[in-house]
């Protein structure tokens, strides 16, 4: 069958949030997505390539479930394969056979669009708002994962860490926690060089809200002079230097910044000098910092209003505490046990952590608030209920009177507006357990047991 008859055969006995997901994704994209990638299903199987991708996906709502319970889960929305079970194998099979490519396509179609349309809609002074910064995540311990990702290394004391790291960059729509582009790869690899492929997907008249990591010639100057008002804002480490150009108001100057030799030797188009603004900030409690920014024009941007918009940057952070801690669970790993198979889970998470932030963005536009204002936590919950309800309904007729009422229950998860006074320093609050670390090593040594008389 047709993925779009079959999801057009059972939207009215689904719950709305797949057919909402439905009409997210369109999908004529997923048709092309495997069709530009070499993965279009060109025989009947039991678990086609379209249905795959819808899998990858459920995989990432339904963290706690075992996958044959998704595809169970998932049976009521695509009824292609309803006729008999499916093989477990059958279900591998269906993943290995999809590979990364269309979940990377599907995902860079949909986040471009969708994220560069919900920074549009918040504009700040004319500028759409990003923020970017790096983040690991661990997938498990097997050979293939430690071989390509690889860890933290022994020193200090410790040893190689207990799980393979993957390491990721990412660039999200800062009012929204939409994720517009990302890129991840082996642990050993600096975020910087996967920050590199995400710059070109920073639109015209933006500012983008960066870490103090990338505050480095070559990546500002080519921000900035490689797009239309493009432009950025950071904080100055203790080691930076300037020289003032201009007095802008208190606590306010244009600055003049010189490019290492280094820098002009692997970029030789970087020039010798280039300005930025300095802007004196402090919050109460904490120590005085700097901020640095391309905004020069003091008339335009307000400092006063810049040292606010800065702690959008902490956006990011959310955003990466949302997928993390509430979507994967804070599982020690995700499932998969191949390099191949963790970059198409990656990309399944991500597609569905914008699926649901998609949905808070809807809710929100319908009762006028920002789309920070949603409990993330809350829709997460009530969308993988409600899916997990429709599964093991008998009664279709029951599914409109359920569901009547159910944009008026997810309008319940508004949270109250943010105290921007409140202070949440870095603590840990419990401490690491007293039990000796599991090794990898320890995990492949073969340990010699007496032979059985």
């Amino acid at each position: 069958m047709h993925l779009r008859d079959a999801l057009a055969a059972t939207a009215a006995f689904t719950p709305e949030q797949f057919a909402t997901f439905s009409r997210h994704i369109d999908p004529d994209w997923i048709e092309e997505a495997l069709l530009s990638t070499d993965h279009a299903t060109l025989r009947r199987r039991r678990l086609p390539n379209q249905q795959a991708v819808w899998l990858v996906i459920g995989m990432a709502l339904m963290r706690d479930r075992p996958m044959m319970e998704v595809v169970r889960q998932l049976d009521l929305a695509l009824p292609a394969g309803r006729s008999r079970a499916l093989a477990r194998s059958s279900v591998s099979k269906a993943r290995a056979r999809l590979g990364r490519e269309p979940l990377e396509w599907l995902f860079s179609r949909t986040s471009s669009e969708w994220a560069h349309a919900s920074a549009d809609k918040a504009r700040w002074r004319g500028l759409a708002i990003y923020a970017a910064d790096g983040t690991t995540a661990r997938v498990p311990d097997s050979e293939e994962n430690r071989s390509h990702f690889g860890g933290q290394k022994a020193g200090a004391g410790r040893g190689e860490s207990g799980y393979p790291i993957v390491r990721m960059t990412a660039l999200i729509a800062a009012r929204s926690h939409l994720v517009a582009a990302v890129d991840f790869g082996p642990y050993g690899n600096d975020e910087r060089s996967y920050a590199a492929t995400l710059w070109r997907a920073i639109p015209d008249h933006s500012l983008t809200l960066l870490d103090r990591a990338y505050l480095q010639a070559n990546v500002l100057v080519p921000l900035i002079r490689d797009g239309h008002e493009r432009h950025w804002m950071t904080r100055a480490k203790s080691t930076t230097v300037w020289r003032v150009v201009e007095t802008l108001g208190p606590g306010d100057w244009l600055i003049e910044m010189d490019v290492s030799g280094a820098a002009r030797r692997q970029d030789p188009t970087l020039p010798k000098t280039f300005q930025a603004r300095a802007i004196r900030y402090q919050r109460k409690g904490f120590k005085p910092s700097t901020l640095l920014t391309s905004l020069t024009d003091a008339a335009r941007y307000p400092a006063d209003e810049l040292r606010v918009l800065y702690h959008e940057r902490w956006e990011i952070e959310l955003a990466y505490a949302e997928i993390k801690t509430d979507m994967l669970q804070r599982n020690e790993a995700i499932r998969s046990k191949s390099p191949e198979g963790v970059a198409q889970e990656l990309f399944g998470i991500l597609l569905a952590y914008n699926l649901i932030r998609l949905e808070m963005m809807q809710i929100a536009d319908e009762i006028g608030v920002s789309p920070l204002r949603i409990s993330f936590v809350a829709a997460l919950r009530f969308i993988v209920d409600e899916w997990s309800w429709a599964s093991i309904t008998s009664s279709p007729g029951a599914i409109p009177r359920h569901l009547a009422d159910m944009r008026d229950k997810i309008c319940r998860f508004l949270l109250p507006e943010r105290r921007p006074e409140r202070s949440y320093p870095r603590a840990v609050k419990i401490k690491m357990s007293n039990y000796p670390r599991k090794r990898p090593s320890t995990t492949r040594s073969r340990v010699k047991r007496p032979a059985v008389r």
